[in-house]
């Protein structure tokens, strides 16, 4: 897995909200993809065209397009740009190094510094394919878009952990998924103060289950507000988790496995994470070591609790 990113993601350009482009500066001097692609006409596999057109007049104008969705005259191309470079993930079992994030973007609204949902597209090309896809959402916040656009489906299933409640505000254990597309959505609520020990379980936990859809292709939305360091969440993971689950993703997926960079706001932090998930996919030694985090007994008692009782609307569809 090798990084895929490009200058054009600069120029999305938000002062300083939090979603900055700081967050890709701290990367220092990366390798431009030489012939990025352009995703601008792969968006209507997701997303309608008065949708996309009113993303653009939006931009051209300066005009946010919600109260947490601030955009620029050169977002929109930065914004498809981060789509194309998904794809490109996809098909070479790489990681996209983009912004703006896409996975709270609904098919029909831009949402929580989201304009196109660049995983939900990527997947949407493999579908067409013939291929079956899991979406693991690692990001602290649930991709609420994401699971919207794939809540009737059964060709994609998607797998989200993260701090409950918080912002988006759903993203509850009953959550499952609707029409064919029932038993496909895993949600697995964690409450503020989840450590490593909690990430890693909630995993291993969930990982049988989701074996036996026996995906073709392994999309990452690769948020790391779950850092323990992240200003906007309360959760508690380390760099020790992001390694340990980028390797076990890639020893359980062997040559499925892609990631697009999702959240993650300590920008100090943030290129210490993506590059040991990377190395941890690589199957290479861990880069950056930081001590591992645990978890004290009532937060352990929540998360089981939110845990047994995901597992007990899944059971009906799915063996754990």
């Amino acid at each position: 897995m090798k990084i895929i990113s490009h200058p054009i993601f600069l120029d999305h350009d938000n002062g300083t909200h939090p979603e900055n482009r700081k967050r890709l500066l701290a990367f220092g001097d990366l390798t431009p993809e030489p012939l990025l692609l352009d995703g601008e006409p792969y968006l209507e596999l997701v997303h309608p065209q008065a949708h996309v057109e009113l993303v653009r007049s939006h931009c051209e104008n300066s005009m946010n397009l919600d109260g947490d969705t601030v955009v620029s005259p050169d977002s929109f191309k930065a914004a498809t740009c981060a789509v194309g470079a998904t794809i490109m993930a996809m098909e070479r079992g790489d990681f996209a190094l983009v912004r703006p994030p896409g996975h709270h973007a609904f098919a029909e609204e831009a949402h929580g510094f989201c304009l196109f949902n660049n995983v939900a597209v990527a997947a949407q090309v493999a579908v067409n394919q013939g291929k079956k896809v899991l979406i693991f959402d690692f990001d602290g916040h649930l991709g609420d878009g994401t699971m919207d656009i794939f809540y009737n489906s059964d060709q994609v299933l998607y797998w989200s952990m993260h701090q409950y409640p918080a912002y988006p505000g759903n993203g509850a254990a009953h959550e499952i998924g609707a029409g064919k597309g029932k038993g496909f959505t895993f949600n697995v609520p964690l409450p503020a103060g989840s450590g490593d020990d909690i990430f890693m379980h909630a995993v291993e936990y969930m990982l049988p289950a989701i074996e036996r859809f026996n995906p073709d292709v392994v999309a990452v939305s690769a948020g790391f507000d779950a850092h323990q360091f992240d200003p906007l969440l309360q959760l508690r993971a380390t760099g020790h988790f992001y390694y340990k689950v980028g390797k076990l993703l890639a020893q359980t997926f062997p040559g499925k496995l892609f990631g697009v960079l999702e959240g993650g706001y300590d920008a100090e932090e943030l290129p210490k994470l993506v590059r040991n998930f990377i190395a941890g996919v690589n199957g290479e030694k861990m880069p950056f070591h930081e001590a591992g985090t645990s978890s004290g007994m009532r937060i352990w008692e929540t998360y089981e609790l939110h845990l047994h009782l995901a597992a007990s609307y899944l059971m009906k569809y799915w063996k754990f």
